[in-house]
C-alpha cells in the first residue's frame, strides 16, 4: 500500500523520528560466510503455464504484500560476479556469485536488525550499500540510511556514513573517518577505481537543504577528497559525468532555477541557462564520457519530452531530436559498458512508453536483445552487461510482465546457455494474474487522456464464461488514483494494488488525469489549480467510458487512492455522488489551506510552500476560495458514502491532522468511518504486518459495499 506522492521540494529532517527517544540500533552482523541454496542458479527453461483447476482458493494477502525474495540484481563492472538483494530468514541480505563457479556463493552483508536497502558495485572486489528497517513501519525509519562498504574478502562490512539512528548513541566514541548522516552518495564512476561520488547537505535555519557539496570518498582508505573547487553557492542538484566529475551544478532559490556548468578540463563554473522552476523550457538528463550535457525538451502539440544535446553556443537543445518517444515523455537512461577499458561507450538507450524498451545502437547487443525477446516473448526483457562485445560476455536479463513480478537470467552467447537465477516474488502465479492495458480516451472537454485498465482473469470471484459472440461480464470495480498528483502513476509491469483488488474480481481503473507527467507538458499544465476540478472530472469520465466499454457494472464501483489519490477519493462521491457506492482514502489530504502551514512536523520546504505549490495547486491568499471550496473537510456533509479512511501518525508528507480533521467532519455530518491508524506507520505501509491488516480491511470493506 505505497501509492503515495505530494511531489514538492520537501524539508529534511535530520534526526527526528518519533514523538519520544529509542534505543539505539545495534545493526549486529548476523553472519558472513557461504550461501547454501538461498538463490539456485540452474539451466532452465520457460515450459507453458497450465490452466488454474477451478475451485482453486484465492492468493491469500500476504502473497501480494509481503516483500519481495530477491531483487537490485546487478553484474559486476568487470562481468565476473553477480550481487543479489535476497531474503535470508526474515532479512534482507546481500549475496554475491562468482558466474565462473570458481568460488561457492556467499553472502557479504547481513544484519539481525535491518536489511539492505540498496547496493551499487564500486569494483568486481567490493560494493557500497545502504540500511533500512523492513520490519518497522514508515514512520520508524531513519531520514537517513547511511553507506557501507563490503569486500569479498570475508572482512566485516565498513561504515562510511552513519545513518542518523546511531548519530547520537556514536557521537563520543565513533572513528572519525566514518562520516556524519548528512553524507549522500550521488555517483559511482565508471572504470573500476575505489572512489564514489557523494555530497555534503548544508541546511539552513528551517532545515531546508540550502547547499549539496560533491566530494570523492574511497571506499578502502576512506579518505575524502572536495570537487566543490570554484563551485556556484546553494547548488543542491548535481550531473556528474561516467568519469565522476561533477559537470551540472543546479541551483533553485526563490522560484527560479539556475544551470551552472563546467566543461572538462576547465575550473570554471559558468551560468547556461536560466529559467522558472516550474515552467522549464527544458530538462537536464545526463553527461556522457565526452562532457556533452543531454537535455529533454516538450515538442508538438502534448508539448511531449524529447532528448536531445544541449547547444552550448546557442544555450538551448540542439534543434534534432536524439530519441523521440511519441505520446510520452522521454524517460529513460543512456546505457553504458561500465567495465574498465570501456570508457563510458555508450551502447543504446533506454525509453520508456507504455512498456520499457530498448533502442540498441551496436548490432552485437540488437541482436541479443532480439534472442531474448524470441525465448521470452511478450515480456519487457532488459539487458545489462559488463564486457558487452567480448566473445566471453555475460548478459544479465531481467524480464517481466504485466502478470509477473519479474525473474531475472543469466544468458551466456557463446554456446546459447541460459541460467535461471530465480524470480522477484516465487510464490505469484503469473497465470492467476490479471492483463493490464493502456488505453487512449476523450475527456469531456477533447482532452486525451491515458486510461490503464486491469481486468480480472477467467479465475478471479464472479466471473463466468461469456456466451459465444457476447462481450465479458460486467464487473464491479475500483477507480484507483495514484499520488503525487504531478507524476506519472501507471507502468507496465506487475502492480500490487492493482493486482490484488483483480484477485478479488474487481476491474481496476487506473487514469493519468491532467496533472499527470509522462504524456506531455499539455496534460500536466492543465492540472494546474484544478484540484477537485477538471482533474477530479477525468476521473468521472474514464469510469463513464470503462462502462460503456461493457466491463463495469456502473452500480458498483468504489473510488480509492492515497496521498492525493485518497484527496480524489473523498472529492469523488461529494462531486460526483452518482457515480460511486465508497471510498476508500489513506495518507490523504483532506484540508487544501493547512498544506501551506509551517509545521515542524512537515517534511514541506519554504520552496515548495512559498512556490512550488501556490503555482501547482493555488495559491493561499488569491486563491483561498478555491482551496477552501475544493477542501473534503469542508464538504464532509455531502460526502454521503461509506468511508474507509486511514492514516500513519508519523506522516511528515500529509500530517494525520487531515485525518483527524476529516474523521471529526464526517462524524459530525453524521456519516462516521471505518477508521484505521497505524501509530508507526508514515506516508503509507511499509511493515507488513501493516499492510496485510489494511489489505484485509480493503477487501472486507469492498465486499460489502459492493456485494
Amino acid at each position: 500500500m505505497q501509492r503515495t506522492g505530494l511531489d514538492a521540494t520537501r524539508r529534511h529532517h535530520p534526526t527526528h523520528r518519533h514523538a519520544h527517544p529509542q534505543p539505539a540500533r545495534r545493526l549486529s552482523r548476523l553472519l558472513l560466510g557461504g550461501l547454501v541454496s538461498l538463490v539456485a542458479l540452474h539451466s532452465a527453461a520457460q515450459t507453458p503455464a497450465a490452466a488454474v483447476p477451478a475451485g482453486t482458493p484465492l492468493l491469500p494477502v500476504e502473497s501480494f504484500y509481503r516483500h519481495a525474495d530477491m531483487g537490485n540484481v546487478q553484474l559486476s563492472p568487470g562481468g565476473k560476479r553477480l550481487g543479489v538483494v535476497v531474503a535470508v530468514g526474515q532479512r534482507k541480505g546481500m549475496a554475491v556469485f562468482t558466474l565462473d563457479n570458481s568460488a561457492p556463493p556467499k553472502v557479504v552483508a547481513l544484519f539481525d536488525d535491518a536489511d539492505i536497502r540498496w547496493f551499487r558495485w564500486v569494483n568486481d572486489e567490493r560494493l557500497v550499500f545502504s540500511l533500512i528497517d523492513m520490519n518497522a513501519g514508515g514512520g520508524d525509519q531513519p531520514g537517513a540510511q547511511g553507506l557501507f562498504s563490503a569486500g569479498l574478502d570475508g572482512t566485516v562490512p565498513r561504515k562510511l556514513i552513519r545513518t542518523n539512528w546511531d548519530e547520537l548513541s556514536e557521537h563520543s566514541t565513533a572513528r572519525r573517518d566514518v562520516l556524519p548522516w548528512y553524507h549522500v552518495l550521488l555517483g559511482v564512476p565508471d572504470g573500476g577505481g575505489d572512489e564514489v561520488v557523494i555530497g555534503r547537505m548544508e541546511f539552513d535555519r528551517n532545515r531546508d537543504l540550502a547547499e549539496v557539496l560533491p566530494l570523492r570518498l574511497n571506499v578502502v582508505t576512506q579518505q575524502v577528497r572536495s570537487l566543490a573547487t570554484g563551485m556556484p553557492t546553494g547548488a543542491t542538484g548535481w550531473l556528474v559525468d561516467p568519469k565522476g566529475e561533477p559537470r551540472l551544478a543546479l541551483v533553485t532559490r526563490g522560484g527560479m532555477t539556475v544551470w551552472h556548468w563546467r566543461a572538462p578540463g576547465s575550473d570554471t563554473w559558468k551560468v547556461v541557462a536560466t529559467h522558472s522552476s516550474t515552467l522549464a523550457p527544458f530538462q537536464p538528463h545526463s553527461v556522457n564520457a565526452a562532457g556533452q550535457l543531454y537535455v529533454t525538451v516538450s515538442v508538438g502539440a502534448a508539448a511531449t519530452g524529447e532528448l536531445r544535446l544541449f547547444d552550448f553556443a546557442t544555450g538551448q537543445p540542439a534543434p534534432d531530436a536524439l530519441v523521440a518517444t511519441p505520446g510520452f515523455n522521454f524517460e529513460g537512461e543512456l546505457v553504458r559498458d561500465r567495465s574498465p577499458g570501456a570508457d563510458g561507450r555508450v551502447l543504446g538507450v533506454r525509453y520508456e512508453t507504455d512498456a520499457q524498451g530498448t533502442h540498441w545502437f551496436d548490432p552485437q547487443m540488437k541482436a541479443l536483445q532480439q534472442a531474448a525477446d524470441a525465448r521470452l516473448p511478450g515480456r519487457v526483457n532488459s539487458l545489462s552487461c559488463a564486457r558487452c562485445l567480448d566473445k566471453d560476455a555475460v548478459v544479465l536479463v531481467h524480464s517481466w510482465s504485466d502478470q509477473d513480478p519479474g525473474r531475472y537470467w543469466i544468458h551466456r552467447p557463446a554456446g546459447n546457455q541460459w541460467e535461471l537465477i530465480g524470480p522477484e516474488r516465487k510464490d505469484i502465479e503469473p497465470r492467476r494474474m490479471a492483463t493490464l492495458d493502456l488505453h487512449r480516451i476523450k475527456a469531456r472537454d477533447g482532452m486525451e487522456l491515458p486510461v490503464w485498465v486491469t481486468l480480472p482473469n477467467a479465475q478471479a470471484p464472479g466471473s463466468a464464461p461469456p456466451a459465444a459472440g457476447q462481450p465479458p461480464q460486467r464487473r464491479p470495480a475500483v477507480v484507483l488514483v495514484h499520488g503525487g498528483p504531478w507524476v506519472r502513476g501507471v507502468h507496465w509491469q506487475w502492480d500490487v494494488d492493482a493486482q490484488f483488488l483483480a484477485s478479488r474480481g474487481y476491474v481496476v481503473i487506473e487514469p493519468e488525469f491532467r496533472g499527470s507527467t509522462g504524456y506531455g507538458s499539455r496534460l500536466f499544465h492543465a492540472g494546474w489549480k484544478q484540484w477537485g476540478l477538471a482533474m477530479q472530472d477525468d476521473l468521472a469520465d474514464a469510469l463513464d467510458w470503462a462502462v460503456k466499454k461493457g466491463w463495469v457494472d456502473k452500480d458498483r464501483v468504489c473510488i480509492a487512492g492515497a496521498s492525493y489519490g485518497g484527496y480524489a477519493a473523498l472529492m469523488g462521491p461529494i462531486r460526483h455522488p452518482e457515480l460511486y457506492r465508497c471510498a476508500v482514502s489513506w495518507a490523504a489530504v483532506s484540508d487544501l489551506m493547512l498544506r501551506y502551514e509551517q509545521s515542524s512536523r512537515s517534511d514541506l520546504s519554504e520552496e515548495g510552500r512559498r512556490f512550488t505549490l501556490p503555482t501547482l495547486m493555488g495559491d493561499p491568499k488569491t486563491d483561498e476560495a478555491l482551496l477552501t471550496a475544493n477542501s473534503p473537510v469542508n464538504l464532509a456533509a455531502k460526502l454521503k458514502v461509506p468511508v474507509l479512511l486511514a492514516h500513519g501518525e508519523q506522516d511528515r508528507r500529509v500530517q494525520p491532522e487531515h485525518a483527524r480533521r476529516m474523521r471529526d467532519a464526517l462524524v459530525k455530518a453524521g456519516n462516521p468511518p471505518e477508521w484505521v491508524v497505524y501509530n508507526d506507520e508514515g506516508h503509507g505501509w511499509l511493515r507488513p504486518a501493516n499492510r496485510y491488516d489494511f489489505a484485509r480491511k480493503m477487501e472486507a470493506f469492498l465486499a460489502k459495499q459492493l456485494k
